[in-house]
């Protein structure tokens, strides 16, 4: 580690590489895991997608001490309009890091080509409700946003949890960037998302964010002002949150 301090309540750390970045949040995450199973019988865990999740998602599954079948699985967002078996369908990246490889008590998929929308979120919903989340693993994305709550349609007080949002240029145009898509007219326009509400509900909250192409991000993050314009500022309000940055995109809060 490079570096680690606290702004407001976020904690934040930095990582020489993104290995390293993606190997001690996965300890951490771990840790917490088994700490949790020790006085409950079952966790709930929400989950992202994205490239930015790769060292850290490698590395949890090669904790052999923690009880999966004993965690329900959750994830965050999903395009709406994917083929079902397209490789960048949330579910699908999810499926092939880490849902399929383990033997969890539930997988619990968001349906992005589901026929009634608004009926998908209020069952996710009422899944989320019943299912209160203990640990929410994380990225931000270029824009700031968490999930896929861009500025333009983020709410700190949202009343859903699960809601259908359009989703901005730059949110779009960052899948072309990670390599997700060929190009940005290939890039869906809506997705469903959780609400910031339903991210920041969770009792514990690990955010992996690595790459010079966030260095913007996690600066607004962690030195500019707490408001929707940058959806992740609001991890400086939460009582358990740890941010886990490399040195590229940590680069203008060294």
């Amino acid at each position: 580690m490079i570096k680690s301090f606290v702004k407001e309540k976020l904690k934040v750390n930095v990582y020489e590489n993104r290995k390293q970045m993606g190997a001690s949040a996965a300890a951490d995450a771990g840790a917490k895991i088994k700490e949790l199973l020790k006085s409950k019988e079952e966790i709930n865990m929400i989950f992202a997608a994205a490239p930015s999740q790769n060292e850290f998602l490698e590395s949890l599954i090669n904790d052999k001490e923690i009880e999966w079948c004993r965690i329900n699985a959750f994830h965050m967002d999903e395009y709406i309009g994917l083929a079902p078996d397209a490789p960048q369908g949330f579910g699908n990246f999810l499926r092939e890091k880490i849902f399929g490889k383990l033997p969890f008590k539930s997988l619990n998929y968001l349906n992005g080509n589901a026929e009634n929308r608004e009926g998908e979120c209020e069952w996710y919903s009422k899944l989320l409700k019943s299912n209160p989340a203990d640990i929410v693993c994380m990225g931000i994305g270029e824009n700031g946003h968490i999930a896929f709550n861009d500025p333009h349609i983020a709410l700190f007080n949202d009343d859903a949890l699960v809601k259908i949002v359009e989703l901005d240029q730059k949110c779009r145009q960052q899948q072309v960037n990670d390599g997700c898509f060929d190009t940005i007219d290939k890039v869906p326009t809506h997705a469903l998302t959780l609400t910031i509400p339903a991210l920041m509900s969770g009792r514990f909250i690990f955010c992996m964010v690595p790459a010079k192409t966030k260095a913007q991000a996690v600066f607004h993050t962690v030195k500019g002002e707490i408001t929707e314009k940058c959806p992740a500022s609001i991890l400086r309000t939460h009582e358990n949150a740890v941010l886990y940055t490399d040195k590229e995109s940590a680069e203008l809060i060294l």
